[in-house]
């Protein structure tokens, strides 16, 4: 049985990306995982992957899948005591502001189509599945989970947002609704969940072997699972940057928990 910690891989852009890698670095190392940082420039990395997170960036290829067009600030975790949710409060009043100095710090401005970044992911995600690697999408890997499955997606959101404002901040300012069937619902034990947002982007038709297990009041996909495999997990949210969260910091421990076991399998 092997003992050594499980390796992550956490894929991003060339340039830019540098807050993201930080915190979600932070996030799978609090849990015992060993994170490796995958991007276009360094290819494939040449040790074993037991777990896979696909992070956000810039838009993917319209070409990869058919083009859509729209037509048409806590958890209420039951189990979190209303004196935990006074620290959590202020815990997220202290992370705020430094989440924010710090992705402004380090961002640049959209490089567009990365259609580097696009070939590599698409191939560690069909590496992920032929091995039964367990996955984590955030907010582009989300989407890039359902196109790998033949999904589509809504290419601008923004038609959806008449009567309810439209979020975007890093702060979790977003009230998302988790279908009790999910995986994602057993693993944090609520119905309802406040959420950050960043996207212009969302998933429209749904993949083969998914389901939705989240969504916001005006029907948004929030997140997705696959059906048909132990851990596959996309959020539209960015769970990376809510480390004051406990709920939010489940999401990697699952994943963590999960490459724990590849990683004793494959080793056997």
């Amino acid at each position: 049985m092997s003992s050594k910690r499980p390796n992550i891989g956490v894929t991003g852009p060339d340039k830019g990306g540098t807050a993201a890698w930080w915190f979600t670095k932070f996030a799978l190392l609090l849990h015992g995982a060993h994170p490796i940082r995958i991007r276009p420039k360094d290819g494939i990395p040449e040790a074993d992957i037991h777990g896979l997170v696909i992070g956000g960036g810039a838009d993917i290829n319209p070409r990869r899948y058919g083009h859509s067009e729209v037509e048409d600030l806590l958890s209420e975790d039951q189990e979190v005591s209303g004196v935990r949710k006074f620290f959590i409060r202020l815990a997220t009043i202290f992370f705020f502001p430094l989440i924010y100095f710090i992705r402004k710090l380090f961002s640049i401005s959209s490089p567009g189509i990365d259609k580097r970044r696009d070939e590599l992911e698409f191939e560690l995600l069909e590496q992920a599945f032929e091995k039964g690697i367990p996955v984590l999408g955030i907010c582009r890997g989300a989407q890039l989970i359902n196109i790998q499955q033949g999904g589509t997606l809504h290419s601008d959101i923004s038609g959806y947002y008449t009567e309810v404002p439209r979020v975007n901040s890093v702060w979790p300012k977003k009230k998302v609704c988790l279908a009790k069937q999910g995986m994602l619902y057993e693993l944090l034990k609520s119905q309802y969940l406040w959420v950050n947002a960043m996207h212009h982007q969302a998933v429209d038709t749904l993949g083969e072997g998914l389901q939705v297990v989240a969504r916001e009041e005006n029907g948004i996909v929030q997140a997705i699972e696959h059906t048909g495999r132990d851990f596959v997990l996309g959020v539209q949210w960015h769970p990376e940057y809510m480390p004051q969260i406990p709920l939010q910091r489940r999401i990697f421990k699952a994943l963590v928990q999960q490459a724990e076991e590849f990683n004793v399998q494959y080793s056997q």
